[in-house]
């Protein structure tokens, strides 16, 4: 699909489920992979999600569309287009769009860099930031704490 492919989607979408047209530009933007789609207030064009459209298909493309011609349209009413306002949120679900779009990859969690160690009670301790040895003691026992050497990384 591209960009004009996509643009003749986007004003179908509007005249169907919105009775309103589409007047301005919808483009694929290859970049976005936290979020789904872009609505600007500025010049009122729409970005789309390639990743979206690659991982996840023509459905889930559909409902992030929904969504922004959502904030597209109150925005041209002069009404509540922000996710916080009541009216978006109605007619996001009239319309079936969606609030969040699917992940694009499973989020990885931070490796543990650094463990500690208890000198008193002997606990370990795995944490992903380093720590003031000076200002925390051990939960436990109030111990002071000594950094160790990681020779292999737990599992998180």
């Amino acid at each position: 699909m591209n960009n004009e492919q996509l643009q003749a989607w986007v004003e179908d979408i509007s005249l169907k489920w919105f009775g309103l047209p589409f007047r301005h530009r919808a483009t694929f933007n290859r970049r976005l992979t936290a979020t789904g789609g872009r609505y600007f207030t500025h010049s009122h064009h729409i970005e789309i999600s390639w990743k979206q459209y690659e991982v996840h298909g023509d459905g889930e493309v559909e409902k992030i569309i929904k969504h922004e011609l959502c904030h597209y349209h109150l925005h041209l009413l002069k009404r509540g287009y922000r996710h916080r306002d009541p009216e978006f949120k109605e007619w996001l679900q009239k319309v079936g769009g969606t609030r969040y779009c699917r992940p694009v990859k499973p989020r990885q969690p931070a490796p543990m860099r650094y463990q500690y160690q208890c000198k008193g009670c002997g606990t370990s301790f795995y944490r992903r930031r380093k720590v003031n040895l000076l200002k925390y003691v051990c939960g436990g026992c109030n111990g002071k704490l000594k950094e160790i050497p990681l020779a292999k990384l737990p599992e998180s």
